[in-house]
């Protein structure tokens, strides 16, 4: 085990790791059924039953909306910590996120597409507008795979220069096409790109379930090596492991995976750079731990988030994305966190 791992000075036991998720679980399942029970107008339990989405309004209200919502909430915002704790590990710095490889410019830029071209009732509905943002986020991973590479080898700094300059063009040429749309479809976009779940169909959730769980598991299969690359690229190489082929498996595993989330959430912003972090603080580096631990406490974020979002039609009689419900949540408290961790390093 590196010092890196070992500097928060608690060994990671099974104990600990049954403990500290189990914990996590529990909270996130609460979280799941206070959004699924609450929102605007309550929940009469006694005209719940029986449960005839066809004939019963409470019934239809949590089954078809409140509860599909809120699963993809949770999948996404588990998808997006995932991704966080990965990318921090591949590149070393704890203020990387989700978006900042390219990926998320190329989801963007392919659900924008499909927006401006098709509009409405056709692009916003799961046949068209989540295939084309996972095909734009998939040919943005290729495309900064194949610029970043170099001497045959996966150079990080260059892969992320190349997926900070994709992201502004892909940028560039979203707000172009936001210049040349109708003022509808520029408020589609608009709305879109801030991060906003709707409402999805089981069909679709249950795929995207799948990529996330497969995509979680792999990264978990990953975590030690991700311990070990914490020691530079030559120290995780003197271990025993085979660095290239871990910054690859890694690369595209979080990048696929904020593809699935981008594709139905569009960007939703800090859950993969606040989540990690704090949980960072809170258990120490090992990503054995760190890893699923942030991926519950992604889920909890997201689904309070958009929770929050909803409740918040009611005295504004609008509905904000739930990015933007993010960034108000998030960017405050992650500057809260650095001004306290500084002040403990002065101290120190």
């Amino acid at each position: 085990m590196t010092e890196k791992v070992k500097e928060s000075g608690k060994v990671l036991t099974l104990g600990r790791f049954i403990k500290i998720n189990g914990l996590l679980l529990l909270v996130a399942l609460a979280s799941i059924a206070a959004s699924v029970l609450i929102g605007q107008g309550g929940t009469d339990f006694s005209a719940l039953w029986p449960l005839d989405t066809e004939n019963n309004e409470v019934a239809a209200t949590i089954l078809l909306a409140r509860l599909p919502r809120t699963l993809l909430a949770a999948l996404v915002g588990a998808a997006l910590a995932a991704v966080g704790v990965a990318f921090q590990a591949l590149l070393r710095n704890p203020l990387a996120d989700p978006f900042i490889m390219g990926v998320s410019g190329g989801a963007a830029l392919g659900g924008t597409l499909a927006l401006a071209v098709f509009g409405g009732g056709v692009a916003s509905s799961i046949a068209l507008q989540c295939p084309a943002a996972f095909v734009g986020a998939l040919a943005a991973t290729l495309l900064v795979y194949r610029v970043g590479k170099v001497a045959g080898r996966v150079d990080t700094v260059t892969i992320l220069l190349v997926g900070v300059v994709f992201n502004a063009f892909a940028s560039a040429v979203i707000m172009f096409i936001k210049t040349v749309v109708t003022a509808t479809k520029t408020q589609e976009i608009l709305v879109w790109l801030m991060g906003s779940l709707g409402y999805r169909e089981y069909s679709t959730i249950l795929v995207i379930g799948i990529g996330v769980f497969i995509g979680i598991g792999i990264l978990f299969c990953m975590a030690s090596r991700m311990n070990a690359l914490a020691l530079g690229e030559q120290g995780a190489a003197h271990l025993g492991v085979d660095v290239e082929k871990t910054k690859l498996i890694i690369f595209f595993t979080a990048s696929l995976l904020v593809g699935l989330a981008v594709s139905v959430s569009g960007l939703v912003g800090f859950v993969g750079l606040i989540v990690p972090h704090v949980t960072r603080l809170m258990f120490g580096p090992d990503h054995r731990l760190l890893l699923p631990a942030s991926v519950l406490a992604g889920c909890i974020f997201l689904v309070l988030a958009d929770l929050s979002a909803r409740l918040l039609f009611i005295p504004l009689t609008t509905e904000p994305p739930v990015g933007v419900v993010t960034a108000f949540l998030g960017g405050p408290f992650f500057l809260l966190l650095l001004r306290k961790r500084h002040r403990t390093a002065f101290v120190d």
